[in-house]
């Protein structure tokens, strides 16, 4: 498995969920609005545009994250059951 393409799409993936999920709660109803799942799991987010901003850079880094953990494991893997 390649790392750049799926470090890019699970980046581009978790910026358009985060995305959706705050444009769900600037106009959602407020009891299923997704602020307080994300304030922790995101440093630097509040409702702001600049809280945005950083979200979604915090977003887009944890899929490369993801990536660059979940390919060499992967590969390791399939290497070994190949055998």
């Amino acid at each position: 498995m390649k790392f750049f393409p799926l470090g890019n799409t699970l980046s581009i993936f978790l910026a358009i969920t985060f995305s959706l999920c705050v444009l769900w709660g600037l106009i959602g109803p407020a009891e299923l609005h997704m602020h307080p799942a994300w304030e922790p799991l995101l440093p630097g987010f509040t409702w702001s545009v600049t809280g945005y901003l950083i979200g979604l850079a915090w977003a887009y880094s944890y899929g490369w994250y993801t990536a660059a953990v979940f390919v060499p494991l992967y590969n390791f893997f399939n290497k070994r059951s190949a055998k």
